[in-house]
């Protein structure tokens, strides 16, 4: 595919990095020379310094020929007037990132593929969206829902009190053959190797899993797991940034009770007039008699979204001493996420990843409907529609000639999901659940064109 994506930043950088890796054509538009020569210098791409809407830059670009636009500058103005120009000049597809919600809300009025743009992503919705499926688990560390909850994808450390531990994960199958979850994903303590599970690997104490299950599977790995499912109720959140007043907002519209902390007097100010169903706090979270002042130990929740990486996860270190529950860190290094199992924190999310996962079904190839990577393993979880032309169709899962680096986790059928084990024959309209490594991927979108 050819992509051009403008803004070097963060976001555009991590989807430049990405993408090279795949052996895509792309092309970075900015107008920071510095941001330019450190893309140019580390990935295998093409380089443009210039304004993303002029129209001679994108005509360099060869926007005409090109297969998708993203727009991640700063400038949420800049990125939707991109993408209206390149939809003009003959993009076939246009992703702008946007930092105003509102366009979200108002996309059932608004027709913005009319205008040009085909999808809008706003990785502060994304973020805030990520915090409340994290407290909807509490006990998992990581959550992803398909289809409003038919399939639920959860990660967990196994305790050595967990029944499988020790266990094949075909032995742990015929122990225990009512169960609705399917391990996708792993990763052994102390290693950085990512694992797809098969029939002989053997579960093992603080193994890091995956698995794919649906509404009442989360239960029975709440018991086998020996996770607790507490109610949260109580959420103490640190930073007022765009990511902390949606995470403030959407949890009071669900009966939270909320306590922010923002150290900046005039912004406190504000969030106090938008939110008037939280507590705002005016004052440094990093202060520890503040945290406790403000009954920290009282706490089922602290989620930290200050603007700096470090104060988030030392805040949530703090909060993990005083016993909460569930902690969650905003990070920007990419570098920290394999940290978080071992310094003791919940969750870390990253904005830039929550966007880049957003932003790649449309990369691949097959009717891709969703995509996450799993935050600290070297996977991804795809889900795909199933055509009536494709090579799937009526294929029995055992006969399938699957790579052994994927798996298939689940299936939803007529909006219900069902555990998909080797007898499980798929048919059109399905939307198949599959986890694969990198290495299998253009195998496995070979299998759904």
């Amino acid at each position: 595919m050819k992509i051009i994506i403008a803004g070097a930043g963060e976001v555009g950088f991590h989807l430049a990095k990405l993408l090279s890796y795949e052996s895509q054509d792309i092309t970075l538009i900015d107008t920071h020379k510095d941001s330019l020569i450190y893309a140019d210098n580390h990935l295998d791409i093409r380089v443009l310094r210039g304004d993303a809407t002029s129209l001679s830059v994108l005509q360099e670009a060869r926007v005409e020929s090109s297969d998708l636009v993203i727009g991640v500058t700063s400038s949420e103005t800049t990125n939707i007037t991109l993408c209206m120009l390149a939809k003009q000049l003959g993009c076939k597809k246009t992703i702008a990132r946007i930092s105003n919600t509102e366009f979200l809300d108002y996309r059932e009025k608004i027709n913005f593929a009319e205008l040009g743009i085909d999808e809008l992503i706003s990785p502060e919705e994304l973020a805030a969206s990520e915090i409340q499926l994290l407290l909807n688990q509490s006990a998992f560390h990581d959550t992803y829902e398909f289809e409003d909850g038919a399939l639920i994808m959860v990660g967990v450390s196994l305790p050595k009190s967990a029944p499988f531990v020790g266990k094949s994960v075909k032995e742990a199958a015929s122990i225990f053959p009512e169960l609705h979850f399917m391990p996708i994903a792993m990763q052994r303590r102390g290693t950085q190797y990512t694992l797809i599970p098969r029939g002989d690997t053997v579960f093992k104490a603080e193994d890091q899993v995956y698995f794919i299950t649906d509404k009442k599977g989360v239960d029975e790995l709440y018991k086998l797991t020996g996770k607790k499912k507490e109610a949260l109720k109580n959420v103490m959140i640190l930073g007022g940034s765009k990511v902390g007043f949606k995470a403030a907002r959407d949890l009071c519209a669900r009966k939270f009770n909320v306590k922010l902390i923002e150290k900046s007097k005039e912004k406190a100010f504000d969030l106090a007039d938008i939110l008037p169903n939280a507590l705002v706090i005016n004052g440094d979270g990093r202060n520890v008699e503040l945290l406790e002042e403000e009954s920290l130990e009282s706490m089922d929740a602290f989620i930290a979204v200050t603007g700096n990486s470090e104060t988030n996860i030392m805040s949530c270190l703090v909060a993990k001493s005083k016993h909460i529950k569930k902690t969650i860190a905003l990070v920007e290094n990419m570098d920290y996420f394999q940290l978080s199992q071992s310094i003791g924190i919940d969750t870390l999310i990253n904005k830039k990843l929550l966007a880049a996962n957003n932003i790649f079904r449309y990369i691949r190839k097959g009717e891709v409907v969703a995509l996450t990577r799993l935050n600290n393993l070297n996977a991804e979880i795809l889900e795909f529609v199933v055509k009536p032309d494709s090579k799937m169709d009526g294929q029995v899962i055992r006969d399938l000639d699957f790579p052994r680096n994927a798996i298939i986790g689940g299936v939803i059928r007529d909006g219900n999901g069902m555990v998909a084990l080797g007898d499980f024959e798929i048919s059109a309209g399905d939307r198949v659940v599959v986890c694969c490594l990198p290495q299998a991927i253009q195998k496995i979108e070979r299998l759904f064109l």
